[in-house]
């Protein structure tokens, strides 16, 4: 019997919340976007009026302005995007035990045997679609299949299109409505993946179901045998509830520059400064990790540059100086000296701090006692209230984020 998957994903979700805030908004080119004079001053949100000048997610402010003259632009406000998620998270779960959040503004449910409850499955849609819309003002497209993948499918490429906002794919109809689609649309390709499709003269998502498994599984390794599943609607994942806090693989965290950086000594700060916040995440969890994995982007958005990398240490560690030279290290092996425009780095391979062995050449646990002093003291006063001095040299992003969240402006606290 075959599963009734949907994806609930938010129509413009930032410039949907603010226009929900401020109904004046309503029926304006809005563009959610950071301070137009610092680099972080990119598009990340524009709704449907400011995309019909030819808005996208990644403009930078002045071109915005040149496309649409009139655009309004708002400041991101992260706190009140992470609390209308969440609110939508319990609308959704008023329909399924089966929730699982995907991203910020796109969950995944599994709605096999609700049709009892709620009808057949564009009727569960349109029912979601309309409580969300009355109780946060937020337009939602659902795509409905047989697994994520073509409840993912049938999102981007039919439910986004359509005035409904609602579309089903399935076995018998995934070939006739998505092999005709570039095949830039097919989940899983990027703009290199499209570019090497192209060499090989697959233009289309017909072209790739066409091919032989076995050959691009050659070519390309296990990604080429998934993608080649995706063209013929092939998923065999579940919707997987979240696991608990204390059951996460790994602590990350990924800055956006405000500039392009060119100096190793201020790629460095920032690289503390990240590995500071993950390293403290990991101790606030009772953790140590064993990797770490550092992720580079470069500042040419044509020309895409960087690197992810990642290096087993020598033993696991949630403190900062322990964990740094590693981090550095990767960076410094895999860094093609270019101008870089995001950092990230995550810790992962987490055991519990129990398992921590004690060393006979060095005191660890006054490093962890240290590290955990900190701690108390940025929990209490904030996060800039103690910090390394190398944050006040040119590079540093600690005082800019202290009062932000996913280094954008917090906003304020909302109840439902």
């Amino acid at each position: 019997m075959s599963k009734t998957i949907m994806l609930a994903d938010m129509e413009s979700f930032y410039a949907s919340v603010e226009i929900a805030k401020n109904p004046s908004l309503r029926g304006k080119p809005v563009i959610v976007c950071g301070d137009p004079e610092r680099r972080h001053g990119v598009v990340l949100a524009a709704s449907r009026e400011s995309k019909a000048f030819g808005i996208k997610t990644g403009m930078v402010a002045g071109q915005c302005s040149r496309l649409c003259p009139g655009a309004v632009f708002v400041r991101p406000h992260m706190q009140d995007y992470l609390d209308v998620s969440l609110e939508i998270t319990r609308i959704l779960h008023e329909f399924s035990d089966r929730v699982a959040p995907y991203s910020i503004d796109e969950q995944f449910l599994d709605m096999s045997g609700c049709e009892k409850l709620f009808g057949s499955p564009e009727e569960m849609a349109r029912k979601m679609s309309a409580e969300i819309w009355r109780r946060t003002g937020i337009r939602s497209r659902i795509g409905i299949g047989e697994n994520p993948l073509q409840a993912k499918m049938a999102c981007d490429n039919f439910a986004k299109k359509n005035q409904a906002g609602i579309f089903r794919l399935s076995s018998e109809n995934y070939a006739r409505l998505t092999w005709p689609l570039p095949i830039r649309c097919l989940f899983g390709v990027g703009v290199r993946m499209e570019r090497n499709f192209f060499h090989i003269g697959v233009t289309k998502i017909g072209h790739l179901a066409l091919l032989k498994k076995e050959d691009l599984k050659r070519r390309w390794g296990v990604n080429g045998e998934i993608l080649w599943q995706n063209a013929h609607g092939i998923d065999y994942s579940k919707v997987e509830i979240p696991v608990g806090y204390e059951d996460r693989k790994g602590v990350g965290n990924m800055i956006t520059l405000p500039r392009d950086y060119r100096k190793n000594s201020e790629i460095q700060v920032v690289l503390l400064e990240i590995t500071e916040e993950i390293c403290r995440r990991a101790r606030q969890m009772g953790k140590v990790g064993w990797v770490v994995h550092v992720y580079c982007r470069g500042a040419d958005f044509d020309f895409p540059t960087g690197f992810s990398r990642q290096m087993r240490m020598a033993e696991p560690t949630a403190v900062t100086m322990d964990a740094y030279p590693y981090v550095l290290k990767v960076f410094q092996a895999h860094w093609d000296h270019r101008p870089v425009r995001t950092l990230g780095v995550t810790l992962s391979g987490l055991v519990d701090f129990r398992e921590y062995q004690l060393s006979l050449t060095e005191n660890r646990e006054k490093k962890v006692a240290l590290s955990q002093a900190m701690d108390t003291i940025r929990n209490r006063y904030g996060a800039a209230s103690l910090f390394r001095l190398s944050s006040l040299e040119e590079g540093g992003m600690l005082f800019d984020r202290a009062t932000k969240i996913g280094g954008h402006e917090a906003g304020t606290q909302r109840n439902y």
